[in-house]
Parts: structure tokens; sequence; C-alpha cells
């Protein structure tokens, strides 16, 4: 498994950043709606998997659950797609490289975000609701019981929940621009997703399939979903664009190497680059 250099990986991230807000807004809308199908699907293969389950299994069942659950992430990183988590660590670090604008972020954002939930909505409600997958016996049990505990949260335990949520998924973003080979990128993205996963930790995108599902199936309102997800939202922000984008960018900015010379050595030279 090679992995590049951390300043490889920035310089990698920040390139990702500027195409994404490049693409035709055609291709902004298929990839993101593309990126919130794969994300649901990963959710509802989690709810398949750990609902039938007792309760006396509850440890194994957060086990497999979150094990499963990365095939999201995972479709979207390597088959393609656009997901508002990712973006919220990628294109900031554009914005910190001075190569976009801070409209450009947010014209990406708000695509991103119409376009994922579009592809969870359709999740939930085709494969949810019409085929019945989380509406029947212990499915349908096991989706409001996983819903009902997200709304519960208050806004300040949503936003912080959100934040460590996007910490470990743009680290897994970060990861797999850092693998070099196809084993590496799933490891690295497969491990810090499983982990957000088990800990509980709320993810926006996700929340866009589990909620809306429990909401077709007759239970909470929409109100109530709008209310999750803006701390939601903003935690999820503020763990990709400022824990793992910022950071990493202050850690590993741009640096010039030249040689001196008489000297076989390089000297290491820093380039200023301000923000």
């Amino acid at each position: 498994m090679l992995l590049q250099k951390p300043e490889k990986t920035l310089e990698i991230s920040i390139k990702n950043g500027i195409k994404k807000t490049s693409y035709p807004f055609s291709t902004t809308i298929i990839l993101g709606f593309q990126a919130g199908a794969f994300i649901a699907l990963g959710f509802l293969l989690y709810i398949r998997v750990t609902a039938p389950l007792s309760e006396s299994l509850s440890g194994l069942s957060s086990i497999l659950g979150a094990a499963v659950f990365p095939i999201g992430l995972i479709l979207t990183l390597l088959a393609g797609g656009e997901l508002l988590t990712g973006n919220m660590m990628v294109v900031p670090l554009a914005r910190f490289a001075k190569k976009i604008q801070t409209k450009q972020i947010l014209k990406n954002w708000f695509l991103i975000t119409i376009s994922n939930f579009l592809g969870a909505i359709f999740v939930a409600y085709f494969f949810g609701h019409v085929v019945g997958l989380t509406e029947v016996d212990q499915y349908l049990e096991r989706t409001i019981q996983i819903a009902e505990h997200k709304l519960d949260a208050t806004f300040i335990q949503a936003f912080i929940s959100g934040i460590g949520c996007n910490w470990l998924v743009a680290a897994a973003v970060w990861l797999s621009y850092a693998s070099e080979d196809m084993m590496g990128k799933f490891l690295g993205i497969w491990f810090p997703t499983m982990a957000f996963v088990a800990i509980g930790f709320q993810h926006v995108v996700a929340n866009m399939f589990v909620i809306p599902a429990a909401i077709f199936a007759g239970s909470f309102t929409w109100t109530e979903y709008i209310l999750n997800f803006i701390p939601v939202f903003l935690g999820n922000a503020v763990g990709g664009a400022l824990f793992v984008g910022m950071l990493y960018w202050f850690a590993y900015k741009k640096k010039e190497y030249t040689v001196i010379e008489g000297s076989k050595q390089p000297d290491l030279i820093e380039k200023k680059m301000s923000m």
C-alpha cells in the first residue's frame, strides 16, 4: 500500500477542490445525485443488517452495521460522486490556496446539498417506502429508532456530533487522495467511515435518507427534520473545513526546495502563502 507524502496529498486535494467548482451544472447535479443515493444505499444496508439482531446483540449490531455502511462512501469516491461532506473539506482548501472565491464554495455547497438530497430521498421513497424495505416488521422499528435518536439531540449536541462525523469522513477522503493504489483507497475510506458510524455521529447526507424514510412511514415531521438538518450541516462544515482542511493547510502548506550552489543537500525554503 503506497501513500503520497502529506504535502502532495494537500496539493491533490486543492486541485480536486478547484475541479469540483469547475464542473458544468449538469455534471454537478448528476454526480451529487449519485453520491446522495450511494450514501442512502449504504444506510439502507445498515438497517437491513442490524434490524434482525436482538437487543442482546446490540454491540455486535453496531459493529456489523458500521462495517457495511462505508460502501456508500467507497462508491462515491471510487466510482464517482460529489458528496457534500467531502466537499466541505476539499473545496475550502482551494479557497485557502486562493484558487477560487468564497462565492464558489457557497454555490458548490448549495448545488451539492440539493442534489445529494434528491439522491437520498429517491432511495428513501422508492426503495424504503414503495418497495417497503424500511416499512415492514423490524426494519420499520429500526428506521424509526434511528431517526428518533437523531431528532432527540439538542442543537448543540447535533452540532458537535456533526463536527466529529466530518472530522472522520474528511479524513477518509484525505486518505483516499493520499493512497496510490485501489486497496489503499479502499482501506483508507473504510475504517474512518466505520468509526463515525459505530460512534453514532450525525452525517447530514445520511440523515437525508433515514429521517425522510421515517417521515414517509408516518413518523415525525419535515419541520423536525429541518431543525436537525441545520446544526448537523453546520457541524459537518466545521469538521471538514476547519478540523481537517484548515489544520492540514497550516501543517502542510506548500514548501519549495532549492539547492544552494556547492551543496548536495537541498535547503528547505517555505513559500509564504497568505489566506
